[in-house]
């Protein structure tokens, strides 16, 4: 019986996180569509992060969150994430949490996805991708062990509805947003040259994690390319040389390089699917996406796409967050009007803008194959 409760416990020890938010998530979206896939496993950084590495590390402190949740909810923006949209569509999975907590609920997935990660080390934290596969296949193997346990053994009082099905797992979607930080770190570290030197063994890593997955039963995968790195106002403000700059305002050799990740990315998953014959992939584009929306920011409602919400760069690095006085002058108080912007501190996007983006990437318009999220689903019932 100890032993039993030990695996228990154990549940709680991979990565810390805020099951409660999801709930919320929940009881706020409305019309969600029900779907094939019983779970979905999430791996990543501050893109999909909702709430790991404010959990660990950093702690994500108000105004972060105050247009949807009202508090700070684990996600660096003001509202929901484009993981979250996709979850809108499909389920809401919850992130682990350090203490015992019996009322968590990993039925319908899970997010390892934690702010600053990284394809492979070093990066802005210390969760990259690898790390993130160990703790998927630690969960597994835990909780597919508590599961035959608890269904033999009914006296222990915790409920087995709360804990994957183990034959579940060949079921669920894996979700991939990573590789932004990868580049991001490059070019802070190294030369441009470096930096696409270093994409084939970026993408080589990125491809090893799914085999991974794919060993440990993983068939159905979502996979997002990165964004436009040199249109985040960020690398804009410290990034722009003379010349540097293209008719949109973003930095040319950053966006380059992000097109060359895409590029080989793309590849690689086109091989991937002759390597592993029973996966099906879906390649998304969300760099298209997402430079569609900055190259017509204000066509489409929102104020100039570098001007962003929360947080200063300009003479005064201030984050967001936080607050400084400088010669009588306040920096780092939040914008009016949130949903004007697309960018919500300098390097991350709005809710506005991430909504903008998951109802464009959503309904396959900018996947290869070009099918939708429910579409995909579709395919694990066909199987």
């Amino acid at each position: 019986m100890e032993e039993q409760w030990k695996l228990v416990c154990l549940l709680g020890i991979l990565v810390l996180g805020f099951a409660q938010q999801w709930k919320e998530v929940e009881s706020n979206a409305q019309g969600s569509v029900s779907c094939g896939f019983p779970a979905m496993y999430n791996f990543g950084d501050s893109n999909s992060d909702t709430g790991g590495i404010s959990a660990t590390l950093n702690e994500i402190l108000p105004p972060n969150g105050e247009t949807f949740f009202g508090h700070p909810a684990g996600r660096a923006s003001d509202g929901r994430l484009i993981v979250d949209f996709i979850g809108k569509c499909t389920f809401y999975l919850s992130l682990f949490c350090l203490i015992c907590s019996f009322d968590l609920h990993y039925l319908h997935g899970a997010n390892f996805a934690t702010g600053g990660s990284s394809v492979r080390p070093p990066g802005f934290s210390p969760f990259n991708l690898g790390i993130q596969i160990s703790q998927f296949i630690q969960f597994k193997a835990r909780t597919t062990t508590l599961y035959n346990q608890l269904s033999l053994n009914r006296r222990i009082p915790l409920s087995i509805s709360n804990i994957p099905k183990p034959a579940e797992f060949s079921q669920a979607l894996y979700t991939f947003d990573i590789g932004q930080n990868d580049l991001g770190h490059g070019f802070q570290s190294m030369s441009e040259k470096q930096v696409l030197d270093s994409i084939p063994h970026i993408i080589g890593e990125l491809a090893k994690a799914i085999h991974q997955l794919y060993k440990e039963g993983g068939r159905f995968f979502w996979i997002h390319n990165t964004g436009p790195l040199g249109c985040l106002p960020y690398n804009v403000i410290y990034g722009k040389k003379a010349g540097n700059l293209d008719k949109n305002g973003c930095v040319k050799s950053q966006n380059e390089a992000a097109m060359e990740f895409n590029r080989q990315l793309k590849d690689k998953i086109s091989w991937l699917r002759t390597q592993l014959p029973f996966a099906k992939f879906t390649y998304v584009d969300v760099y298209s996406a997402k430079y569609a929306l900055i190259s017509n920011a204000k066509n489409l409602g929102f104020v100039d796409a570098f001007n962003f919400c929360c947080g200063s760069f300009y003479g005064y690095h201030i984050n967001c967050g936080k607050r400084a006085i400088v010669n009588g002058t306040v920096y780092g108080n939040p914008c009016e009007h949130p949903s004007k912007h697309v960018s919500w501190d300098g390097i991350h996007y709005s809710q506005a803008a991430n909504m903008w983006v998951s109802d464009r990437i959503l309904n396959g318009s900018f996947s290869d194959p070009p099918v939708s999220i429910q579409d995909a689903c579709h395919n694990l019932i066909r199987m």
